[in-house]
């Protein structure tokens, strides 16, 4: 195995991950923004606010994009796992 595969797979398992917690990662930082403007316009100092209406989001998020987000999990690991002898061997 050389260093151009171990990049390769470096990079293919970093752009899955973004891509699998960007819908979650996303609508929280939207949720966070507007409830925070929210605090600052109603001057409510409450800590645990943020908290409810993030994990509504995130479970509403998790029931929209849940099936795209494990097919992607599965495409990926279904082809690490074709293209393993191949990685091992190298060229």
């Amino acid at each position: 195995m050389n260093e151009d595969i171990v990049l390769q797979l470096g990079q293919d398992a970093l752009k899955t991950m973004a891509m699998v917690s960007a819908p979650l990662l996303l609508s929280t930082l939207i949720i966070g923004l507007i409830v925070s403007i929210f605090q600052a316009l109603t001057q409510i100092n409450e800590n645990t606010l943020t908290f409810v209406p993030k994990m509504i989001v995130i479970g509403i998020v998790i029931i929209l994009a849940g099936p795209w987000m494990i097919d992607v999990m599965k495409t990926y690991t279904i082809n690490l796992f074709d293209n393993m002898a191949t990685i091992v061997r190298g060229p």
